[in-house]
C-alpha cells in the first residue's frame, strides 16, 4: 500500500536529492498539457478490474455506476468509505476525513486520505470539473502556467499565487510539490509517454491518478467523470446537481434533423488535416444539435487510442468539399480572424461549398477546457445550424 505523500520519510530523502530534482524542471510554456487533453493518448489497458464485496474489515455497502461513463465505477462500503475503479488505471480507496485505511486491505489499491489537498493538476480537462465543484481550493499546482488557462478562475487563482506552476507534466518540480505536502497528481493520459515521471511521483509518496475522461464517447459520458472528483474533493452531492443540469441542458439541445453536414477539423503545421472519428463525442454532439457530421464511417470505433485521424488535404477535399458547414478547431494552431485567415490555411478551401455560402465558423481556445459545458457547446452548434448565430459561446462565424 501506498504511504501518504506526507510522510516524514519522503521529505528525509527530498532533502538528499533537491538538486536531482531540480534539474528535470521543465521550461514554463505548459501549452504541451493543453494540446495532450485534446487528444486521447495511449495507455496500457488492463481489463475489467474486480471489486471486492469485502474491503479489509469494511462491509460492502452500494454501488454508484455511472448512466454513461465507461471508464469508472464508485463502490461505497460501511463508514463513508469509497472504492473508485478506474478500469485501465487501478483502484483508489478514498478514506473519509479521520479514519484510517482498513487492516487487511490489498496493497494494489491506492489510500487517498481527505481531505485531498494541495494537488497538482495536469489534467486540463480536469480543472473545469474542479470549478464546478467550487473545489479550486484543493488544487495547488498547475502543469499550465496562468495564460495557458482559458478558465477565468483558474487564471485568476494563479495571478493570485494561490496556484503555482510546478512544471509541465513530463517534467513537474518534485522539489516544490513535495516540499508543500502534494496530496495527489492528476495526470492525463499523455504521462504513458513518460512514464517514469509518474513511478518518480508515486515513488516519493505522491498518488496519482490518470484520468480518462477524454476516452468516452457519449458526451454525457465525458461529464459524468465529475462524480468521480466529487468523492475525491468530498462533495458528491454539489457533483450530481451540476452533472444533472448539464445532462438536462445537452439533451434539451435535441435539434430535428436538419439534412446538413458539418466537418469539425483542424490544419496542422505541416499541412495535414486532422479530423475527429466518427464515434467520437464531437460528432455526436452534432448529431445532437440535428447535423450529420460529414464523416459517416472514419476510424476503428474499438481503437480508443485516439479520438482523431490525420489524412492529407487532397483526401479531406474529396471528402469534405460539400460539407454544409465547416467548424474549424482553433483551440491547437489558433484563432482565425477572418475569411482572409482562414483561406491562407490552404488553397483548396476556397472551393468549398460552406466557404462560398459563408457557413465557416470556428471554436474559441477554451474549447476543450470547458469540459462541464458540453450542454452548452451542442447549444452552440444547434444555433448555428438554425442561423441563430448572435448568441453564441464557444463557436463564432468567420466573416471577410
Amino acid at each position: 500500500m501506498r504511504k501518504r505523500c506526507l510522510a516524514a520519510v519522503f521529505l528525509t530523502v527530498l532533502l538528499f536529492s533537491c538538486a536531482a530534482c531540480s534539474a528535470v524542471q521543465g521550461d514554463r510554456s505548459g501549452q504541451e498539457s493543453t494540446a495532450a487533453d485534446t487528444e486521447a493518448e495511449s495507455g496500457e489497458q488492463s481489463g475489467e478490474i474486480e471489486v471486492p464485496q469485502t474491503l479489509g474489515t469494511l462491509a460492502y455497502d452500494r454501488e454508484m455506476e455511472p448512466d454513461y461513463a465507461e471508464g469508472f465505477r464508485i463502490d461505497y462500503y460501511e463508514g463513508g468509505f469509497a472504492l473508485i475503479t478506474i478500469e485501465s488505471e487501478g483502484q483508489y480507496l478514498v478514506v473519509p476525513e479521520g479514519e484510517t485505511a482498513p487492516e487487511g486491505l490489498d496493497g494494489a489499491i491506492t489510500v487517498l486520505y481527505r481531505p485531498i489537498a494541495n494537488v497538482y493538476l495536469a489534467a486540463s480537462a480536469v480543472m473545469d470539473m474542479y470549478v464546478s465543484l467550487d473545489a479550486l481550493d484543493d488544487i495547488r499546482f498547475s502543469a499550465l502556467d496562468a495564460d495557458g488557462w482559458y478558465i477565468s478562475e483558474a487564471a485568476e487563482k494563479m495571478e493570485a499565487g494561490d496556484i503555482v506552476y510546478a512544471g509541465k507534466y513530463s517534467a513537474p518540480d518534485y522539489e516544490l510539490i513535495l516540499s508543500e505536502g502534494c496530496g495527489l497528481a492528476v495526470e492525463n493520459t499523455m504521462i504513458y509517454h513518460t512514464p517514469e515521471v509518474k513511478e518518480e511521483l508515486e515513488s516519493l509518496g505522491i498518488p496519482v491518478i490518470v484520468d480518462y475522461s477524454s476516452y468516452e464517447s457519449d458526451p454525457l459520458g465525458r461529464m459524468e467523470w465529475i462524480m468521480l472528483y466529487g468523492v475525491l474533493t468530498g462533495r458528491e452531492e454539489q457533483a450530481a446537481e451540476v452533472f444533472d443540469a448539464q445532462a438536462a441542458l445537452y439533451e434539451s439541445e435535441e435539434g430535428e434533423e436538419s439534412g446538413a453536414t458539418v466537418a469539425f477539423f483542424y490544419i496542422t503545421s505541416t499541412g495535414a488535416v486532422n479530423v475527429r472519428k466518427s464515434s467520437d463525442y464531437l460528432p455526436r454532439m452534432i448529431e445532437q444539435a440535428g447535423g450529420t457530421y460529414i464523416f459517416e464511417d472514419l476510424g476503428d470505433e474499438e481503437e480508443t487510442a485516439s479520438s482523431t485521424v490525420s489524412m492529407q488535404m487532397e483526401e479531406f477535399y474529396a471528402a469534405a468539399k460539400d460539407a454544409d458547414y465547416l467548424i474549424y478547431n482553433s483551440t491547437i494552431e489558433g484563432e482565425v480572424e477572418s475569411m482572409d485567415d482562414f483561406l491562407a490555411l490552404s488553397p483548396l478551401l476556397e472551393n468549398f461549398k460552406a466557404v462560398s455560402e459563408g457557413h465557416v465558423y470556428c471554436t474559441t481556445k477554451n474549447l476543450y477546457q470547458a469540459s462541464m459545458e458540453l450542454g452548452t457547446i451542442t447549444s452552440d452548434i444547434r444555433k448555428m445550424l438554425n442561423g441563430e448565430t448572435g448568441d453564441m459561446e464557444y463557436l463564432y462565424q468567420v466573416e471577410e
